[in-house]
C-alpha cells in the first residue's frame, strides 16, 4: 500500500510491464484485471504461432477465417483507419513489421529490393471483411495483419469497462504507453510525459487528465541504430521506412484509449501544421506534440492541463 489509499497491482503482459491503481486492497479484482487482458492477448497477438489474428494470417490467399465478434470488430475498425487517404495507420503493415524486427534480435535496415516486395503485400483494401459471418480474408498470399498499433488501446477501453461493472469508479490501468483513468481521485490523474533518449524517470512534463486515456507513440521506444543513424518502430506504410519527420512523440488524449492508439499513428504521419489542423476539426481528440527541436506544442487543452518541467523545452499551441 502507498499513499493516499492507493493500492497498485503490476503483471507483464503483451510484452510490457502493467500497472493497475486501486483505492481499495483487492487482489481478487486485480487478479481478474490481468486475466481478462491475458484472454485478449491470446485472441490477439502476432507473436506467437496461435491466435485467432495468426489463423487468419495463415490462411492469407487460401481462404476467409471467422472469429470473435470483439475481434472483428476491432480488425473493422483497424481497416476503416488505414483506408484514410494517405493514413499512416495500416493494419496490413506485419510483413514489414516482421522484415525490420525492430526491438527484437537480428533488427536491422533490410535491402531496398526486399521493402519494395513487401510493400506489395501491405494494401489495407486487400482485407475483405464479411460481417455475416465475421471472417476475415485476406486476398494475397504473405500479407499479415498486425493490430499492434492498436491492441493496447482496445483492451484498455475493455479494462476500464470491466471495472465500471465491478462498481470501482476510481482507478488507473496503464498498458505500457496507454493509460486508461477512471474517476477524478483528489480532483484529477497527473501522466508524466516522458523525455525522449533519456532516462525512464525523466520527464518533459505532467499531464492532468479527468476520465481520460492518455496514449503516447515515441520513436524512443524502441529502436536500434546503423551506419550513425536511429532506426524507430514506427513504420511508414507508404515508403516501408521508419516515419521521418520533426516529431519525437506524439501523446493524445481522448475519452477512449482505442481512438489514442489510431490518432498517434495518424498525427504522426501528418507532422505537426496538417496534424494541428486535423484535431481543429475533432473536439473529442487532443494532442501533445514533442518536437526533435524541443518544442512541445499543445492543442486546445479543454481535456488536459499540462505542466511543464524541464526548461529546455519550449512551449507553444496550435494557433502559434
Amino acid at each position: 500500500m502507498s499513499d493516499n489509499r492507493v493500492w497498485s497491482y503490476s503483471a507483464t503482459l503483451m510484452g510490457s510491464p502493467i500497472l493497475l491503481k486501486l483505492f481499495a486492497n483487492n487482489e481478487a479484482l486485480a487478479a481478474r484485471v490481468f486475466g481478462l487482458i491475458k484472454r485478449y492477448e491470446d485472441l490477439l497477438t502476432v507473436n506467437r504461432a496461435h491466435s485467432q489474428v495468426m489463423d487468419i494470417n495463415h490462411a492469407a490467399g487460401q481462404h476467409p477465417v471467422a472469429v470473435s465478434r470483439p475481434v472483428y470488430e476491432l480488425i473493422k475498425c483497424a481497416k476503416a483507419a488505414s483506408m484514410v487517404q494517405d493514413s499512416a495507420f495500416n493494419l496490413a503493415i506485419g510483413p514489414l513489421v516482421k522484415l525490420w524486427r525492430i526491438g527484437f534480435k537480428g533488427d536491422r535496415v533490410p535491402p531496398a529490393d526486399e521493402i519494395t516486395a513487401r510493400l506489395r503485400i501491405t494494401h489495407p483494401q486487400d482485407v475483405v471483411l464479411n460481417d455475416t459471418d465475421g471472417s476475415v480474408f485476406l486476398t494475397q498470399p504473405g500479407m499479415e495483419i498486425d493490430l499492434g498499433a492498436i491492441a493496447k488501446g482496445f483492451i484498455a477501453d475493455r479494462v476500464r469497462d470491466y471495472l465500471h461493472q465491478q462498481d470501482v469508479r476510481d482507478g488507473l490501468i496503464n498498458l505500457g504507453g496507454n493509460v486508461q483513468t477512471l474517476g477524478t481521485p483528489q480532483g484529477s490523474w497527473s501522466i508524466g510525459l516522458k523525455k525522449p533518449f533519456s532516462s525512464s524517470d525523466a520527464l518533459v512534463g505532467s499531464i492532468d487528465v479527468v476520465n481520460k486515456s492518455v496514449v503516447t507513440s515515441g520513436t524512443y521506444e524502441r529502436y536500434f541504430e546503423q551506419d550513425g543513424k536511429r532506426w524507430h518502430h514506427i513504420l511508414d506504410p507508404r515508403s516501408g521506412y521508419p516515419l521521418d519527420n520533426e516529431l519525437d512523440s506524439v501523446t493524445i488524449i481522448s475519452r477512449d484509449s482505442l481512438d489514442g492508439d489510431i490518432w498517434t499513428t495518424l498525427i504522426f504521419g501528418l507532422g505537426v501544421e496538417k496534424g494541428c489542423a486535423l484535431l481543429k476539426q475533432r473536439e473529442d481528440i487532443e494532442a501533445i506534440f514533442v518536437t526533435k527541436n524541443r518544442d512541445i506544442i499543445l492543442s486546445s487543452q479543454r481535456q488536459f492541463r499540462f505542466t511543464p518541467c524541464d526548461d529546455s523545452y519550449r512551449i507553444t499551441d496550435c494557433t502559434a
